[in-house]
């Protein structure tokens, strides 16, 4: 017919996308298996096809990344480059590691972390019939896989769009998850509250940031953005208004202050196995955001967003640390401390972004080292219990090196990987984002850094004291380590292992990191 336009149908490289459709597709497939399995069953299933599905998500990134090209696919929504199949593959690997210690039931007298009936009120006949049953959520590894596929999708983003949708679609899960501990129901489901209102806030802000930015720039795509930042477009007020509403909406993901206030809440508050999994791999998708967005669309205005990223960086490393000083609970020492390794970050990302070492090498290895270091803590701290379930207070871990010094010994690897002790991953990656931020004259935060590290430095020596040095009060309950499954056991010892290889020989995971290039602009 005349004047009707035929239907141009999108063009999608399924061969590069086929990692975030397995991550999807075996989501949905667990959906399924939720719906039409009788509840006896579904457990090692799902734990199977979730497992398997990683895996393969994993080999096929690995394969692209060998000889990736960096182009645009999926019609500009995606970006596929080096850095991004890097993100993908330590995404990947995280995920694996979170399920392993979500299918942990030998710690809880056969049953998992997860609540038996999250919609039983807590305290009600209902929950306690469930917990007597010995009933849990499977609906977990779904969960799981789709929060992954969207943080698969977040740091590739090639549009504003795509960027926004990723971020919906990796928070969403996270929201339910944290409110599905099985012990202390109320804690946990007031942590989720916290966390689904204030990342509520956050994504309006984000959205509205993005809204102004494509009224700046009139597209949505990042490279198109780029293009008008760089030649000057009009109205510059309404760039920078859109670049902070846009940051609030990021640095909120990655828990900076002033945007950090759910973060010891829900580190608390959720099922330990949600807190190591979550802790890693939100910060990788969420700096992988950061990265691509502020390094290719908002490169040309460096000066209006690299001070106050600079300032972020000073609070968020100071206030961290600080208050981790006055922790006398694990997890929660562990939030303030994730706080303070996202002003690390934030220092590498002002940094330098030529030389052989650039900014983004730098944090991409910072978020490898703390990601294993995170992950492997965490995962310690569920084999610490009591009577009551986990031991999280300071008064049960103390002697823990004299009752079980293996345990105790491999939690102070983390801690001292955390602090940046020579010989450990943290330490070369301390290094990676102090140098790179002093290459470019950042010597005042380089500065706080370094005065933040060493305040570090006294909470994670103290407790290693604690655990090795100190003597229970007579009459003191202690927790005592249960011995998990195999699957725990291997996340702690590859973590452990993986903390060691970074610290002694960097010098691989540095040259993969260099060979991937930097985002393609």
């Amino acid at each position: 017919m005349n004047g009707v336009t035929s239907f141009q149908a999108p063009h999608l490289e399924y061969g590069v996308l086929w990692p975030v459709f397995v991550v999807f597709g075996v989501a949905c497939l667990g959906v399924l298996v939720e719906a039409l399995l009788p509840r006896e069953r579904r457990y090692p299933v799902q734990v199977g096809i979730t497992a398997v599905g990683l895996v393969v998500a994993l080999v096929r990134v690995v394969l692209i990344g060998v000889d990736v090209t960096p182009r645009t696919v999926a019609e500009g929504a995606l970006v596929v480059d080096g850095p991004g199949m890097l993100l993908w593959g330590l995404i990947l690997v995280v995920a694996l590691g979170g399920v392993l210690l979500f299918a942990e039931r030998q710690l809880d007298a056969g049953v998992s972390a997860f609540a038996g009936q999250a919609a039983a009120l807590p305290g009600t006949d209902a929950e306690r019939a469930a917990a007597s049953r010995g009933l849990d959520h499977t609906e977990v590894y779904p969960l799981l896989l789709f929060a992954t596929g969207g943080m698969m999708l977040f740091p590739v983003a090639g549009d504003l769009l795509m960027l926004f949708v990723a971020l919906e679609v990796l928070s969403l899960p996270l929201y339910l998850l944290t409110g599905l501990a099985r012990r202390r129901r109320l804690l946990s489901q007031e942590a989720a509250m916290k966390y689904f209102l204030l990342g509520a806030f956050s994504s309006g802000f984000f959205l509205y940031g993005l809204a102004l930015v494509y009224g700046y720039a009139g597209t949505m795509d990042l490279s198109g953005i780029a293009a008008v930042v760089h030649h000057g477009g009009p109205n510059h007020p309404l760039l920078l208004i859109g670049m902070a509403l846009m940051g609030i909406g990021l640095l909120f993901k990655v828990g900076a202050v002033p945007f950090h206030t759910w973060t010891p809440d829900v580190y608390q508050g959720a099922p330990t196995a949600v807190t190591a999994w979550m802790s890693a791999a939100t910060k990788v998708a969420a700096f992988g955001a950061l990265l691509r967005l502020f390094y290719v669309a908002f490169a040309g205005d460096r000066l209006s967003w690299q001070p106050v990223l600079a300032i972020v960086a000073i609070a968020t490393m100071a206030l961290g640390s600080a208050i981790a000083v006055v922790q006398t609970d694990v997890k929660r020492m562990l939030a303030y401390s994730a706080i303070s390794h996202t002003g690390f970050m934030l220092t590498g990302v002002i940094g330098a972004r030529s030389g052989e070492l650039t900014s983004t090498r730098a944090v991409l290895f910072y978020l490898i080292v703390y990601s294993v270091a995170s992950l492997g803590a965490f995962a310690l701290v569920t084999v610490v219990r009591d009577s009551a379930g986990e031991a999280g207070s300071f008064a049960k871990w103390t002697g823990l090196g004299r009752r079980s010094p293996v345990t105790a010994a491999v939690f102070s690897l983390f801690l001292f990987s955390m602090a940046g002790v020579p010989l450990t991953g943290g330490f070369v990656g301390k290094w990676a984002v102090f140098t790179v931020a002093l290459r470019d004259g950042q010597w005042p935060v380089v500065a706080i850094a370094i005065a933040s590290s060493i305040v570090a430095v006294f909470f994670y020596v103290r407790f290693v004291l604690l655990m090795f040095f100190a003597e229970p009060e007579e009459g003191q309950p202690v927790g005592e380590v249960v011995v998990p499954s195999w699957g725990s056991i291997v996340v702690i010892g590859v973590c452990a292992a993986a903390t060691i290889f970074f610290g002694v020989v960097p010098d691989p995971v540095l040259h993969l990191i260099a060979n991937a290039g930097s985002f393609l602009g």
